[in-house]
């Protein structure tokens, strides 16, 4: 039985179009009810082929799909009360703004009355009205979307997907739309799964991030929980403003455990009650970029309670209100320093400068 809520769960959920290969194989998520979730993953992972079959452009090969406690798998979209906003935003170029909103109004036979009532709600709910009799070409790619965004949300639905909705948009009008689609979220009070394999797109946006991998779920979490606590190496890579640092433990104790890898000498990793760890156990350990300090060789030396490699500066970039310091140090790829801007200059380093990367010991993450 529905509960008319916008809840929605994918139990055991699967897609092959060959009868081999899976875009999607064995997804089980759920997503609250109310939530902004973000699909995220490199092109392939088979995120927009959730979408599509949580939308109802498409059946799972096996699984259930619930939205409101209601298996929808085999209805068709207005059924299932999911409505979707492409990536091309699909506007009528021949209707103005208000008969582009209209539209789904109009096709289900709503009168004229009510249907004006609501589509005038709408426009002064986007921001729109100034607007309302233009045509699509005469609008801006952000006025282009919020009508997109207007026309899908005007059949109530419970839940609006959104496949890719900024990639089209250049980046001072994407982090401009993000805050217009946060906004929409919480007016409209209902569930939004967007798609994207935009890093920052999905962190300032979702309460719940779903990162993916070749048709799996690596991480499902709050967005903070995904960029600070990474499950794994592959969501800590592809998420970025991490260092992972790969290794052999040496000595443990009942509070910190040593760490060496082909390039750096042993440093201390906490220890945490949820792992055990053994001596000669590999190990990957994920430390943020903007937890490091970087130190010249020779000085006071590495603070108590922190640890250190050492390593040489490959890279220096501005980037306004911090200093990308880019390292040979670590692993194979290079390590990198978040550094504060004055603090940087202060006393600024240069392209082969010999350097300390300090951090606190409690500051390491132990990836799975």
């Amino acid at each position: 039985m529905s509960t008319g809520k916008g809840d929605i769960e994918l139990a055991g959920v699967a897609k092959s179009y060959d009868g081999s290969t899976y875009a999607v194989d064995g997804i089980n998520l759920k997503i609250p009810d109310g939530a902004y979730c973000c699909l995220l993953g490199p092109s392939g992972c088979g995120k927009s082929t959730i979408l599509r079959m949580i939308a109802g452009h498409e059946d799972p090969t096996v699984g259930e799909i619930l939205i409101g406690g209601e298996d929808v798998v085999g209805l068709d979209p207005v059924e299932r009360r999911t409505a979707m906003m492409f990536q091309s935003y699909a506007l009528f170029p021949h209707l103005s703004v208000r008969d582009n909103i209209a539209f789904a109004l109009r096709v289900r036979g709503m009168a004229k009355g009510a249907r004006d009532d609501k589509v005038d709600a709408m426009i002064e709910k986007v921001q729109l009205g100034e607007f309302a009799n233009r045509l699509p070409a005469q609008l801006s790619g952000g006025q282009q979307q919020r009508v997109a965004l207007a026309r899908a949300a005007i059949t109530e639905p419970r839940v609006l997907l959104l496949d890719e909705p900024l990639s089209a948009l250049d980046e001072h009008l994407r982090i401009k739309m993000r805050a217009e689609l946060s906004r929409m979220q919480r007016d409209l009070g209902i569930t939004f799964i967007h798609v994207t394999h935009t890093q920052m797109e999905a962190i300032a946006l979702a309460d719940m991030v779903v990162v993916m991998d070749k048709g799996q779920i690596r991480q499902a979490a709050p967005a903070p929980e995904v960029y600070a606590r990474p499950r794994d190496r592959y969501v800590a890579e592809f998420i970025g403003g991490q260092n992972v640092l790969s290794g052999t433990i040496g000595q443990v104790n009942g509070v910190r455990a040593t760490l060496a890898g082909a390039r750096f000498s042993a440093i201390n990793i906490p220890i945490v009650q949820s792992r055990r760890l053994e001596s000669g156990q590999m190990l990957d350990i994920a430390v943020r970029r903007d937890d490091i300090d970087l130190l010249r060789p020779g000085g006071a030396g590495v603070p108590e309670g922190s640890t250190a490699i050492e390593g040489s500066v490959i890279g220096v970039e501005y980037q306004g209100n911090f200093v990308k310091v880019m390292l040979e140090a670590g692993g194979e790829d290079e390590f990198v320093a978040y550094v504060p801007e004055r603090r940087f200059f202060e006393d600024a380093l240069s392209i082969g400068d010999r350097v300390l990367a300090v951090w606190q010991i409690d500051h390491a993450h132990l990836l799975a």
